[in-house]
Formats: C-alpha cells, sequence, structure tokens
C-alpha cells in the first residue's frame, strides 16, 4: 500500500498542460536516463499537496516527430522522478460517426501499427515478458472518466485506439480498414508509452482528445494541421480542468496489476545479468533482485 504522500503523478503532453491553477513550487528538472535524453526538462510542481510531473511530449518547442521521441528516456525519466501515475494527453482522430471532434474517449485497448520503435527497456543480456492484455490502467483510466463527467465534457468510456507511426495522416484505404476492424481513434504516441509504463509499473491510462473525423469521411475535409490545432485550442481549459480534478482524486493505495507487472516476469537469472544492466535499470528491477 502506499500512502497519498508517496503518489506522483506525472503528465505527457502539449505545451501549456502544465500551467495547471493551483501549481505551486514549479522548477524545471532535467534529466539523464541510461536510455539518453528525454523529450525536454520536465516541469515539477505540486497541486493540492500531490506532487505533479509534467513533459511536454514533443518538446516545448514541437520539434520533435512521433518517430523521433525517445520514448524509453521519457518514461524511465518519469521513473527516475518516483512518478506512479501517468496521465497522457493525446490528440486523436476519430474512426467512428458517434464520436465527433472535440469529444473526449478514455480508451482501454491498443493496436500497434507503428514500425521500427523502442518500446522495452529490456534486452542486451536481461530478458523480461510483462502482461499487455488490458494496456491502460482500470483503475486510472476509471477515474480520469468520472472526472472528466463531472466537469461536463462529452466523454466516452473505453475504446480501441490505433497508434500508426506518422507523421503524415493516414491514407483513405487504410482509414476504412481500422474502421473494418472496429477500431475507435486513431493516434501517433500511445502504444510505446503504455507498453514502458507497464515495464515500470507505472498505472497509464489516455485522455484522448478528439480533433477530427479521420479521412474514412468521405462529406468531411481531410485532416489537416489547422484543424487539429483549432480543436486541440479549444479542448485545452477543458483538459486542464479535468486534470486538475483527476491529480486531486487520484489514491494513494494501487490495487491494479500495474505496481506488480514485473513481478515474475524477468526470465533470466540474475547471476546472468551484468552489473551495469543491473545498475542501469535498477529502478525497475532492484527489488526483484535478491540482496
Amino acid at each position: 500500500m502506499r500512502s497519498q504522500s508517496q503518489t506522483k503523478i506525472g503528465i505527457i503532453g502539449g505545451s501549456g498542460l502544465y500551467q495547471l491553477e493551483g501549481l505551486s513550487h514549479i522548477k524545471q528538472e532535467p534529466v539523464l536516463t541510461p536510455f539518453g535524453s528525454p523529450s525536454d526538462s520536465y516541469i515539477t510542481g505540486k497541486l493540492d499537496g500531490v506532487d505533479l510531473v509534467f513533459l511536454p511530449r514533443h518538446g516545448r518547442d514541437h520539434s520533435l516527430l512521433p518517430s523521433e521521441l525517445n520514448y524509453q528516456a521519457n518514461i524511465f525519466g518519469f521513473k527516475q522522478l518516483g512518478v506512479t501515475h501517468l496521465i497522457s494527453v493525446t490528440a486523436v482522430g476519430s474512426l467512428k460517426e458517434e464520436i465527433p471532434p472535440l469529444d473526449i474517449v478514455i480508451p482501454d485497448q491498443l493496436v500497434d501499427r507503428t514500425v521500427n520503435r523502442k518500446s522495452t527497456f529490456f534486452g542486451n543480456g536481461i530478458v523480461a515478458h510483462v502482461p499487455f492484455s488490458d494496456p491502460f490502467c482500470p483503475d486510472l483510466s476509471a477515474l480520469l472518466f468520472d472526472c472528466a463527467g463531472a466537469c461536463k465534457a462529452r466523454v466516452h468510456k473505453g475504446g480501441t485506439l490505433v497508434t500508426i507511426e506518422g507523421p503524415a495522416f493516414s491514407t483513405r484505404a487504410e482509414s476504412k480498414l481500422y474502421q473494418s476492424w472496429g477500431i475507435d481513434i486513431i493516434g501517433m504516441t500511445a502504444l510505446q508509452e503504455a507498453k514502458l509504463a507497464r515495464e515500470a509499473e507505472i498505472c497509464y491510462a489516455a485522455l484522448a482528445m478528439v480533433t477530427d473525423y479521420d479521412c474514412w469521411r468521405e462529406e468531411t475535409e481531410s485532416v489537416t494541421v489547422a484543424t487539429v490545432l483549432d480543436n486541440l485550442s479549444k479542448n485545452t481549459a477543458l483538459a486542464g480542468k479535468i486534470l486538475n480534478r483527476s491529480v486531486s482524486a487520484v489514491s494513494g493505495s494501487r490495487t491494479c496489476l500495474c505496481a506488480e507487472s514485473l513481478n515474475n516476469a524477468i526470465m533470466t537469472p540474475p547471476d546472468r545479468i551484468d552489473d551495469q544492466t543491473k545498475e542501469d535499470l535498477a529502478p525497475l528491477i532492484r527489488k526483484y533482485m535478491p540482496n
């Protein structure tokens, strides 16, 4: 069990989200990880007595493509800073008529259509297989849904998010293919974040902000950056309200499986793991290594 004082909330998303009303003790935290540098310095602070850590996913000047993000460093940095719960604020396109732009989805499933992205901390002499059947933390997701509803958002509970490579938006054929699979929304970053957060035993959930109908919809113009940015801007204030309420509502105890996802997942005998790897991965594996 964790006390409230041990709870630390991470938020990863677009610039400006760290400017939450009531956030105090704000400072920048540059972090270097065994996997290199994260997208930017982390912004830390306190909100209603809860420690908060924010990272602009693409850098504060939005200079990194989804494929260029150092997902390993981003999530490992949150772990090094003691984050226990990570909320992703992410822009997505809708693949269903009943999920219009400006709605919010709290997804519960993922499909991976990315290529050549690093989505594990393991390898190089250490093997681990974490459970990933339910890629989003159910407890944190339920809390986000409740808080979004309390903020009068039009919010959908559950749904499948397909993560594509980008940076181009989908072709019409791809969009219709994903529709035929029963997928609800489409984005470019969630898959790697969710996998790495699970390996780091961090609860991870997404506040998916619908910015457009993907290009499957014949009567709608093709997706453009202008449309995405305009609708993101319209939802920024609402996202801030939801995050404020969510941060205050996170429980200090974790009864989900996220907190113990590496238990029995490491296949390599401890005496076969070299000392440097043990040192590099200590924030993840220390508690599973013999003294």
